[in-house]
C-alpha cells in the first residue's frame, strides 16, 4: 500500500485495544478508504456490509432495498433461519445475534461501508444503531465497528459530533487524505509509470492525488494521451464523474453544483453574502449547511484573505477535479479525442496550469514551511489581493505570515524551465514589496519567496528572491 502510514499504525494499535471501538473513517469519495479497512484487516473482517448507493434506486423502495442488501449480508456471514427485518431495530438485533453465535473470544471486526446511505429519510436507522451500541455493541470487549462514510457532514453531524444517544460513543476518528506528490509519485513508480515530476505535478493538478483517478493511467500512454483517454474520449472513463460524485455524497446534487459553479468563475472565491446575491437565493440556514458540507467534503475552504477583516470570510474552490472539469470538460461544444494532446502548449492549458499550480502549492503548505526551514513556527497562510482605489489593484499568490516576525511573499510560477526575472518583473515584486510593508506591522521583514518548477536563471534582477522553492521542495 501507498503512503497511509500512520493511518495503518492507528488501525492496528485499535484493533489491539482490550475494550469495545467505534472508528470512524471518513474522507472525500474516492480517496481509497474502503481499499484502506480491506488492506488493513483482509481476512480479519468477521462482517461486512455496504450501503446502496441512491442513484441505483427509486428512492420511494430504497428502505425496503437496504434492509433486504442487509439481510443477504447477514445471510452470507452465516445468519440461518431468521426473517427477513421489517426495520432497522430488526436488522441490528439479527446482527447482535450472529455475532454472539459466532464468537469465539478473538477481536470481531463489523466494518459498515457508506453508512450515510443506509440513513434513507424516516427510515429510522440512527436510533437503530444508536440502540445496537449503547444496549449491546459498547459491553463488547472484543468487538470493533469500523465505519466509512463519503458525506463527511453526515459522519460529521450524525456520527461523530451527534448530540443525542451516540455523542461521544465514536473511540477514534480517521480523516483520510489525499495522496500528496510525493505519494503520487510512489504510486506512479509502484504502477511502472515513469512520469518526470513536472508530469506527475500536472496529474496532481487535474486529480488532485485522488488515486481511484490515478488507476485510469496506463503505463504505455505518455500523459497527455491519458488525460484524453479518461476525460475526452467518446468513451472517456471520467466524463461523467463530475456528476455522480455530487449525487453520491449530497442530498441535492443541483443546488450544491450550483454553488461549486459560481465559486470556480473567480479563483480568490466569494463570500457568503456574494454567493446569496449572485444566486439569488436566501442567505439562510439552507445556505449555510450547504457551504459546511462543501467544507467538510473537501471541496470548498472557508478563509479570511490577508488583511481583510476576520467578518470577510470568502469561499474557495480548491478541489483539482472540479476545477479541471469545469474549466475543460463540462462545457465542451464539439468532440475531440485528441484534445488535450492538441492543445496542451496552447495559451488555455498554460494560463490554466499557473493557476492550478497555486492550488497544488497551497495543498504542500508543510512541504514548503520544510524547505524554508520553519516547520516548526506557527504561520497562517492566504492570497493577498489589494484592492483598487486610487492606486492600481495587485495580487500576491502567496503570503505566509509566521509568528517570529517574517512574511514570506510568495510569487509561484509554474515553467517548462528556469524562471527568469527581466527589468519589469523585478520593479513589479519591489512595488508589492513596498505595498505589503505599508499593511503590516513594522517590526516584520518581508522575505520575498518563488516558488517555480526549476528555480530561477541567475542574473542581474534574480536577487530580488530571498528564497526559492522547487517541484523537489514539494516532492519532500
Amino acid at each position: 500500500m501507498i503512503g497511509r502510514e500512520k493511518e495503518i499504525k492507528e488501525l492496528e494499535k485499535i484493533y489491539s485495544s482490550n475494550k469495545a471501538e467505534m472508528v470512524a473513517v471518513y474522507g472525500r469519495r474516492r480517496v481509497g478508504k474502503t481499499y484502506l479497512v480491506d488492506e488493513v484487516f483482509q481476512d480479519r473482517i468477521t462482517f461486512r456490509h455496504a450501503g446502496l448507493s441512491p442513484l441505483e434506486e427509486d428512492r420511494k423502495g430504497l428502505l425496503e432495498a437496504q434492509l433486504e442488501h442487509f439481510y443477504n449480508s447477514l445471510k452470507l456471514h452465516g445468519s440461518e433461519g431468521e426473517k427477513k427485518p421489517k426495520n432497522w431495530l430488526d436488522a441490528f438485533f439479527l446482527l447482535e445475534k450472529l455475532l454472539q453465535k459466532i464468537d469465539d473470544g478473538t477481536r470481531q471486526v463489523v466494518f459498515l461501508d457508506e453508512l450515510p446511505w443506509l440513513d434513507t429519510p424516516r427510515s429510522g436507522f440512527i436510533r437503530a444503531f444508536e440502540g445496537f451500541w449503547n444496549t449491546w455493541g459498547c459491553h463488547r470487549k472484543n468487538l470493533m465497528v469500523v465505519i466509512c462514510g463519503s458525506a463527511n457532514s453526515w459522519m460529521k453531524n450524525e456520527l461523530i459530533n451527534n448530540h443525542g444517544g451516540l455523542y461521544g460513543r465514536v473511540t477514534h476518528e480517521i480523516k483520510l487524505s489525499p495522496f500528496n506528490l510525493r505519494e503520487c509519485e510512489d504510486y506512479y513508480k509502484s504502477k511502472g509509470i515513469p512520469y518526470s515530476r513536472y508530469d506527475i505535478v500536472q496529474s496532481y493538478m487535474i486529480f488532485g492525488g485522488i488515486p481511484y483517478y490515478m488507476e485510469y493511467m496506463d503505463e504505455e500512454l505518455s500523459f497527455a494521451q491519458n488525460v484524453d483517454k479518461v476525460f475526452f474520449a467518446k468513451d472517456a472513463s471520467l466524463k461523467h464523474e463530475y456528476d455522480r460524485l455530487f449525487e453520491s455524497v449530497f442530498k441535492k446534487p443541483d443546488t450544491i453544483k450550483t454553488i461549486v459553479e459560481l465559486l470556480y468563475t473567480r479563483n480568490m472565491g466569494y463570500t457568503r453574502n456574494n454567493i446569496a446575491t449572485m444566486l439569488k437565493i436566501s442567505e439562510g440556514g439552507h445556505l449555510t449547511k450547504d457551504l459546511n458540507s462543501l467544507i467538510a467534503s473537501d471541496f470548498v475552504v472557508k478563509y479570511v484573505p490577508f488583511g481583510y477583516s476576520k467578518k470577510e470570510e470568502y469561499y474557495k474552490l480548491t478541489d483539482p477535479f472540479c476545477l479541471f472539469y469545469l474549466h475543460f470538460v463540462k462545457n465542451q461544444t464539439s468532440a475531440n479525442n485528441r484534445f488535450w494532446q492538441q492543445n496542451t502548449a496552447q495559451p488555455q492549458v498554460v494560463s490554466w496550469r499557473g493557476y492550478a499550480f497555486e492550488n497544488v502549492c497551497f495543498n504542500h503548505i508543510e512541504q514548503i514551511k520544510d524547505a524554508l526551514g520553519i516547520r516548526d513556527v506557527i504561520s497562517s497562510e492566504s492570497a493577498w489581493t489589494k484592492k483598487a482605489d486610487d492606486e492600481d489593484g495587485m495580487q500576491i499568490d502567496l503570503l505566509i505570515s509566521r509568528k517570529d516576525n517574517v512574511v514570506n511573499m510568495c510569487e509561484i510560477k509554474f515553467y517548462s524551465d528556469d524562471f527568469v526575472v527581466n527589468k519589469e518583473y523585478y520593479r513589479t515584486i519591489q512595488r508589492r514589496i513596498d505595498a505589503l510593508h505599508t499593511i503590516i506591522p513594522r517590526k516584520m521583514s518581508v522575505y520575498s519567496t518563488l516558488i517555480t518548477t526549476y528555480g530561477v536563471k541567475k542574473n542581474e534582477y534574480s536577487g530580488i528572491f530571498v528564497k526559492e522553492i522547487t517541484l523537489d521542495d514539494l516532492f519532500r
